[in-house]
């Protein structure tokens, strides 16, 4: 249970999204549900129904968030029916009602991207003064009121606007530099568990195809050695530039440590990873410079198997590696389904990963 509990929340740490699905869910099942119950107990069907509706909404889309790892959809879903059955309450309950407007536009703004919220909330003004100026009296008691319900809603729409577009623009950030590596702009060594762990779940479940290179620049020591560190951060950098120019857009480059690097490839079989590997491999020979020379690369991969696990997907193209530097130097190999070498190149790989 213990377990358990502390996987739910880290979860909830990980995904900003869905702790702001978890948190306006409770709040929305805490805080409607009494209003329900008490309106349908007075006859008050059409409001404690909708109150109703906007409970189970909650519940399912939360449910929904959690089970499939996607919160846009239970988001869009969530503040469509808040929107419409807040819409509906005040124009039911009339001033009583309005008080609800205002929790909706904030909620709207987490829910939902910042055009979609102000949107959402200029769809439920204009409902209401639209019905109050074809029904008047049903939903403010005079025009001053409108104007000035109407006034103050644009402006807390505005506010939260601003609010999130800044909000949003530095979680952003935060996460490009949580995922990225600094000095080359590949994906780090984070990013990569999270894309494997991906890749691994999708191969269970789709049966997609995945491939994997594991790619160390070659003498890139004696680059750091003979030339320094600014050189080799250059040829670094270079080398990440050729390969994404070499790659298709649904590929992943991660920087692995040091001078080494991972590149998933999805819907890739076999001969298509061998091919890759191979155009890489000569591109990198002829294009990569340093001040001493060209600089070559060795390339190991593999192919993700029925039901592996991603860390020893992940061993089997690193003891490829060991192979390809241990047979000279600027060569590919590619696991061909066989059982995964023991001994050395085994524990080479592991010592590499600690």
């Amino acid at each position: 249970m213990a377990i358990k509990t502390a996987r739910l929340l880290k979860r909830l740490r990980e995904d900003f999204q869905l702790s702001i699905i978890t948190l306006m869910g409770l709040f929305g099942v805490l805080g409607i549900s009494p209003y329900a119950v008490y309106r349908l107990l007075h006859g008050n069907y059409l409001v404690g129904i909708a109150d109703t509706i906007i409970v189970l909404s909650t519940l399912f889309a939360v449910f929904y968030a959690w089970r499939t790892r996607d919160t846009v959809k239970p988001g869009i879903y969530l503040a469509t029916v808040f929107s419409i059955g807040s819409t509906l309450i005040a124009i039911n309950l009339g001033v009583n009602g309005l008080f609800w407007i205002y929790p909706l536009i904030l909620f709207n703004f987490f829910m939902v991207t910042p055009r979609k919220a102000l949107l959402a909330t200029a769809l439920v003004l204009a409902c209401l003064v639209a019905h109050a100026l074809l029904v008047p009296g049903s939903v403010f008691d005079s025009h001053y009121q409108m104007v000035s319900f109407l006034v103050t809603g644009m402006m807390a729409s505005v506010l939260s606007f601003i609010f999130a577009v800044r909000t949003r623009t530095q979680r952003d950030q935060l996460q490009l530099l949580a995922i990225h590596d600094p000095l080359t702009g590949a994906r780090n060594r984070r990013a990569m568990n999270e894309e494997l762990k991906i890749a691994m779940s999708s191969h269970r479940r789709h049966s997609d195809s995945f491939g994997l290179l594991v790619m160390d620049l070659d003498h890139f020591k004696q680059i750091n050695d003979r030339f320094g560190h600014h050189i080799g951060d250059q040829v670094l950098v270079a080398f990440v530039e050729l390969v994404k120019r070499c790659s298709r857009k649904e590929d992943r480059l991660f920087r692995f440590g040091g001078e080494e690097f991972l590149l998933l490839l999805p819907n890739t079989e076999l001969d298509g990873l061998h091919a890759a590997a191979q155009h890489l491999l000569k591109r990198v020979e002829s294009e990569l410079e340093s001040p001493g020379g060209p600089v070559t690369v060795s390339i190991g991969g593999a192919i993700l198997r029925s039901g592996e696990h991603w860390e020893s997907w992940l061993q089997r193209a690193d003891e490829c590696l060991y192979q390809a530097k241990s047979g000279g130097r600027n060569r590919v190999v590619i696991d061909r389904n066989e059982p995964a070498p023991q001994g050395t190149a085994a524990h080479h790989a592991a010592d590499r990963r600690r």
